[in-house]
């Protein structure tokens, strides 16, 4: 009889290019897949409300796959390495195979685990499937982390040839029995007061939804990448990101198929698209080498930085609630409440509104996006924010203010992005529209609500902020 392996899924939520369950397979022996439901272990970035409905339909997607292919996919609750030596043990299973995570807390538990299981005897093997390369695997001539992307990049591109091929789909898995093992149900991932309706609108989890929106971005949208998609109002970005996060494609597939689409040309897309895995890239290579900052600062100046006094709480509400009198504003922060996502443009402009303009902490508009996105990645979301804060790598001196009005003109120049999102000023002509207070009547701006605070004269008083400590 074959020996039995356990391949523990996690955040690798698919059966094409997955190193783990290639190298399981490879081994010989029957294969038992483990997803085991342990959110107190990645405490304190356990997923979101929007995370765990994008999960639950995942398992749902990677269980049926496994299905029709001979085998199931075995659901467990509790501490991980509990689960993963009782079903060691039940099944006989001599190997467990995964594919590693970065975020802090699971890199912390997953290295415990692997100490303690071979000290039991038994062969554990983890391996890269959520990343082109490997965070520590890039320095600088002096031997440490980079802190700028542009370097970062040059280092990681010419060596995109030389990574491996990505693993093929198996056709059938030779599947190990176990008994009991809950339900996807059974794990309480949906809301219980069903908001999520048009998150399901939105989006289709899982392996093969994945797959469609790749082909689809890379047949349709690709060659005009590079010069759209910065414009919300068009549908111009991949919308990749959820599925990257879950690992329901990976990155060496994406790249493969990528460099299919279109032949390299500085007139493509391509190269911007690909830029954009590196940011990805880059994100968790920070993450690994500074595991302290999605909750404080890479640039220590920013400990003492003037934020406005608490509390706070009615303008932290308004600006999720999508009722800041800033149009731009206003339209991402209600695209995030109903779809679980916002056009990366429109990102930088609420972030940089919140920490510049309403001057509140950072970290408190990271938390919000932690619990309505589903792409929330832990790496994305803290270089993300702090880069546009000014506290983080890559960022430009703190005075990077953008202002809602010019960007909303620039790329949503016909108000469609706009009018979509604020339809109270779906009557405003082109040239009010990013700026309503400006109409002397008020009935053309329906209910839509004053601005929150003076652009001028926040900008003025965040650029007083940094004037004290950039020093």
């Amino acid at each position: 009889m074959s020996d039995t392996a356990i391949v523990w899924f996690r955040r690798d939520l698919r059966l094409d290019d997955n190193p783990a369950l290639s190298a399981a397979l490879h081994s010989g022996a029957r294969i038992l897949p483990v997803y085991i439901h342990a959110p107190a272990e990645e405490a304190p970035w356990a997923p979101g409300a929007a995370s765990r409905w994008w999960l639950h339909h995942s398992l749902t997607a990677l269980d049926a796959a496994l299905r029709a292919r001979g085998t199931r996919l075995w659901i467990g609750q509790g501490e991980s390495l509990a689960q993963l030596r009782r079903l060691a043990k039940h099944s006989g299973a001599r190997a467990i195979y995964w594919n590693r995570l970065y975020d802090p807390a699971t890199r912390t538990r997953d290295t415990e685990i692997k100490q303690q299981l071979r000290a039991a005897g038994l062969d554990c093997a983890s391996h890269n499937g959520a990343l082109l390369f490997e965070p520590w695997e890039a320095a600088t001539g002096s031997g440490g982390p980079y802190k700028v992307f542009s370097a970062f990049w040059r280092h990681c591109a010419p060596r995109l040839t030389d990574l491996p091929a990505a693993c093929t789909t198996p056709a059938q898995i030779p599947g190990a029995e176990v008994e009991g093992g809950d339900t996807v149900d059974a794990l309480g991932l949906l809301p219980r007061i069903r908001w999520d309706q048009g998150l399901a609108e939105a989006w289709t989890p899982g392996e093969q939804g994945a797959r469609m929106a790749a082909e689809q971005f890379l047949a349709d949208r690709l060659s005009d990448y590079g010069e759209l998609r910065d414009h919300p109002d068009r549908p111009a970005t991949s919308r990749l990101s959820p599925h990257l996060h879950f690992g329901e494609i990976g990155p060496r597939r994406l790249l493969a198929l990528t460099r299919a689409a279109l032949p390299t040309s500085p007139d493509t897309g391509e190269d911007a698209f690909v830029r954009e895995l590196g940011w990805r890239e880059f994100a968790h290579h920070l993450l690994y080498h500074f595991p302290h900052t999605p909750e404080h600062p890479l640039d220590a100046r920013f400990a003492d930085y003037p934020w406005r006094e608490p509390p706070h709480d009615e303008l932290l509400e308004r600006w999720q609630q999508g009722r800041t009198g800033i149009p731009l504003v206003d339209a991402g922060m209600r695209e995030l409440w109903h779809t679980g996502w916002m056009h990366n443009r429109v990102r930088m402009v609420v972030a940089s509104f919140l920490t510049k303009n309403l001057r509140l902490p950072w970290q408190l508009g990271a938390r919000w996006f932690w619990d309505t996105l589903v792409d929330a990645d832990l790496a994305s979301n803290t270089l993300g924010w702090q880069w546009t804060a000014g506290c983080g790598a890559d960022a430009a001196p703190y005075f990077r203010v953008f202002n809602p009005v010019r960007q909303g003109e620039r790329f949503d120049p016909s108000g469609t992005y706009v009018r979509r999102w604020c339809p109270e000023l779906a009557r405003l002509p082109d040239k009010v529209l990013q700026q309503p207070w400006t109409v002397s009547n008020g009935l053309a701006r329906g209910h839509y609500p004053a601005p929150m605070v003076d652009l001028a004269q926040s900008r003025r008083e965040a650029l007083a902020g940094w004037e004290e400590i950039k020093s």
